[in-house]
């Protein structure tokens, strides 16, 4: 039996013909629609954004804004640390991009000076200054960690370098102030013209605390007064 032997031709030549099966198609270009960013960039900034909220709410009533170098310290010294500080203090870390960004513009953003290396921050909400700096130095002697010093502070929009800080640590407290005034009521006019000479602070409290005597005082007088009129 003959077998026939059929032949297809083509127009493209054995070459040209796999020159073309290996040929990568060309793709057509998409549309440019907008693109999305990334998810991690995204939680990023929104991280952000709310450290910077967190850190405008704890200087609401804030008296002392200051940075602590906390490079070297571990978790658990940070929450030892935190154990031993009053509810009128709070200790947050954060970077110091983003702590300039919630206090610039404001009194505290004379603390620029402290914007470098690792800080914490010690927010401290109350006038109470002394006892609420001791804690920490406390914390500091236990531990021996001599290089984690303040970096500086801000108190009644004056900046504290941290050889200032005994300045802060050995201001008199409410009581020491209230007496001081109290006895200067009542001495030589001399005296209370000194007593008015300590920084504003100091007088402010003492007159509140007078102010807060004279009321009491009336306050007991008063009902005196009413039954004798009666």
């Amino acid at each position: 039996m003959e077998v026939a032997l059929l032949s297809f031709t083509s127009s493209l030549s054995p070459l040209s013909h796999n020159r073309s099966l290996t040929q990568t198609p060309k793709l057509t270009k998409s549309p440019n629609y907008p693109r999305l960013p990334p998810i991690r960039s995204a939680v990023s900034r929104t991280k952000k954004e709310e450290t910077v909220e967190t850190v405008k709410s704890h200087l609401e009533n804030c008296h002392l804004l200051a940075a602590i170098n906390y490079k070297g310290l571990t978790v658990k010294q940070f929450q030892d640390l935190r154990r031993t500080l009053p509810d009128t203090t709070k200790l947050v870390v954060a970077k110091n991009t983003l702590v300039f960004k919630a206090i610039e513009g404001t009194k505290w953003e004379a603390l620029k000076p402290c914007m470098k290396g690792m800080n914490a921050w010690l927010f401290v909400q109350t006038d109470e200054i002394p006892s609420a700096i001791k804690p920490y130095r406390s914390f500091q002697k236990e531990r021996k960690l001599e290089d984690n010093d303040f970096a500086g502070a801000v108190f009644e929009g004056k900046f504290y370098a941290p050889d200032d800080f005994k300045a802060l640590e050995t201001m008199p407290t409410r009581a020491e102030v209230y007496a001081k005034l109290l006895g200067a009521l009542q001495s030589p006019a001399i005296n209370l013209v000194s007593t008015l000479q300590a920084p504003a602070v100091e007088v402010i409290m003492v007159l509140k605390a007078y102010v807060k005597k004279l009321e009491d005082e009336s306050a007991v007088l008063n009902p005196r007064l009413t039954s004798k009129n009666c």
